[in-house]
């Protein structure tokens, strides 16, 4: 059985999806834009936006009642491949060193709203 995860620390959907979805002892979550929930905007720049698309990833895996540390699978979407190194950089600092989640990062032609960064997670509780 699916249940619906929604938490107010995070943005809430800009479409017909959920934040995440939990089944089956795993969380996933939609695409996480860098939208700041209290205020709807976007930071400037790759680095501040790929760590607000991270906290808000953080928020919805513990509103699930889990955590970065079961996050098993990322995929990264970037505006720009040229963003790779300065994304890396921050998405690094959300992991615990030695045990990285399997990722896959990819450029696509443009992100809603015209973000740099979107990211989804694949996460166990």
């Amino acid at each position: 059985m699916k249940k619906i995860i929604s938490t107010s620390k995070a943005p809430a959907a800009i479409g017909p999806y959920s934040q995440a979805t939990e089944a089956n002892g795993l969380v996933i979550t939609s695409g996480q834009l860098p939208i700041d929930p209290a205020t709807g905007a976007f930071p400037e720049g790759i680095q501040a936006q790929t760590k607000q698309s991270l906290t808000n990833v953080k928020a919805i895996l513990e509103a699930a009642g889990t955590d970065m540390d079961h996050v098993l699978k990322t995929t990264v979407f970037l505006s720009d491949m040229n963003n790779f190194v300065p994304m890396n950089e921050v998405y690094a600092t959300f992991f615990t060193e030695g045990s990285f989640p399997s990722r896959s990062a990819v450029e696509v032609a443009r992100l809603p709203k015209d973000a740099l960064v979107e990211i989804e997670v694949i996460a166990s509780k």
